[in-house]
């Protein structure tokens, strides 16, 4: 029984990564650079781009956006109220996105409107690491109210991921989390990897943030 389900999950494996390469290709003839968004629920990452979006718009920049959750539609909601072009994606019983799911996606998204696309991945910091999607790069969002331990608890999202946002940073003091040891974990996981502070109410941060993702 064990090697059955041995060979089935690297059989799942290998089909998601194929499926994840067909939609890398997909994207760059297309000229779409994709950004996997990964986090907890409620880690801000809807918010980052609804920060980002008009930003963009202000440079010339068209974006558009898939919504990953395992039911419902608030966050799909909150995205075509920016005016771009989007999906929602439910999983249902599955705790995160993959390929396949993000290839029909793509079906449905006008490609040749889009430069920027952010895949907002289904919230969770375990599922989604094992399962590419075809994006340029994944960026992972954690929030100072998930507790100052929640880097060293979930290693694996942040050795996977290209950038590092830390949420909240306001509310830090309230809730008794270290902001300088979230990041020196982030560093200790993935050293070198460009982490940024933020505070999505405000918009504070995501100046930065956004030079980093035009950078490709």
């Amino acid at each position: 029984m064990h090697l059955v389900d041995i060979h089935l999950e690297k059989g799942i494996a290998e089909a998601n990564r194929r499926a994840a390469e067909e939609n890398a290709a997909r994207l760059h003839a297309a000229g779409v650079r994709a950004y996997d968004l990964l986090g907890a629920i409620g880690s801000g990452k809807t918010a980052l781009i609804e920060r980002l979006v008009p930003r963009l718009t202000d440079i010339g920049l068209k974006a558009g956006a898939i919504a990953g959750d395992v039911y419902g539609d608030d966050d799909f909601q909150r995205l075509i109220a920016l005016g771009i072009p989007a999906v929602n994606v439910n999983t249902g019983k599955e705790c995160h996105l993959d390929a396949h799911l993000v290839s029909h996606a793509l079906d449905d998204l006008p490609l040749e409107a889009i430069d920027i696309l952010f895949i907002e991945n289904v919230g969770n910091m375990v599922c989604p690491t094992d399962f590419l999607l075809g994006a340029s790069k994944r960026v992972v969002v954690v929030s100072s109210t998930e507790g100052d331990d929640v880097v060293s608890k979930h290693p694996m999202i942040f050795r996977e991921s290209g950038i590092a946002v830390v949420n909240k940073v306001d509310l830090a003091p309230l809730v008794g989390a270290d902001l300088t040891r979230m990041t020196r974990d982030i560093a200790r996981y993935h050293p070198g990897m460009p982490v940024f502070m933020t505070n999505l109410k405000t918009g504070e941060g995501i100046g930065p943030l956004l030079d980093e993702i035009l950078k490709g």
